[in-house]
């Protein structure tokens, strides 16, 4: 089964949010006993020219192709990270993404995806995306995922921390109600209209 693809953080992230995104998934329970590649392949951020131009130079890229080269290293398995530079809107902007080059398509809809995503004219956030904000954006001490206090059926999936009455507690990331979502996204995203059914 193919991983969907998916922004996972709005805005372009700083170096410390770029090598944080690299990994957002460390914490997790059987992180030494399966492969996470299903949890990598197809996210997608944007980020500075800085830390692509840092990231051309760490080593020699496995390949280049026109705005993409791909890393030496492998995160796991056939999952690499690809940056590319994008002309987009007239503005040049740059992107990682998790790439499965067991797919020899996998870096080119990644880059489709990235482009017919960010030229949309109106910003909009659908809810997978703040969802996928609010995780990424999440300190660890106040994300994790759900132990034997929950159901089994739940054990196991992404939980945050939801403040309100009695007090705190963990919540299902999948679960939030749009209120929640709206008091956990920082406050220049929290009137991003959802994107128009088309």
């Amino acid at each position: 089964m193919t991983s969907p693809i998916r922004k996972i953080h709005f805005g372009i992230a700083d170096r410390h949010q770029t090598f944080r995104l690299f990994d957002r998934h460390a914490q997790r329970p059987d992180r030494w006993q399966t492969d996470g590649a299903k949890l990598y392949a197809g996210e997608w951020f944007e980020i500075a020219q800085a830390e692509h131009d840092t990231m051309l130079e760490i080593l020699p890229p496995l390949w280049m192709r026109g705005e993409m080269f791909a890393m030496r290293e492998f995160l796991t398995g056939s999952i690499t990270s690809v940056f590319y530079t994008l002309r987009i809107n007239g503005v040049t902007r740059f992107f990682h993404a998790y790439c499965d080059l067991s797919d020899p398509r996998s870096a080119y809809e990644l880059r489709d995806a990235i482009v017919e995503r960010e030229r949309r004219p109106v910003k909009a956030m659908t809810r997978a995306e703040r969802i996928e904000h609010i995780w990424s954006a999440t300190h660890d001490d106040y994300r994790g995922y759900a132990s034997a206090d929950f159901r089994p059926e739940h054990r196991g999936k992404r939980i945050v921390i939801v403040y309100g009455k009695p007090g705190t507690l963990f919540e299902l990331l999948e679960s939030l109600s749009d209120a929640q979502i709206s008091e956990k996204l920082p406050v220049h995203l929290r009137h991003l209209p959802l994107p128009e059914a088309a």
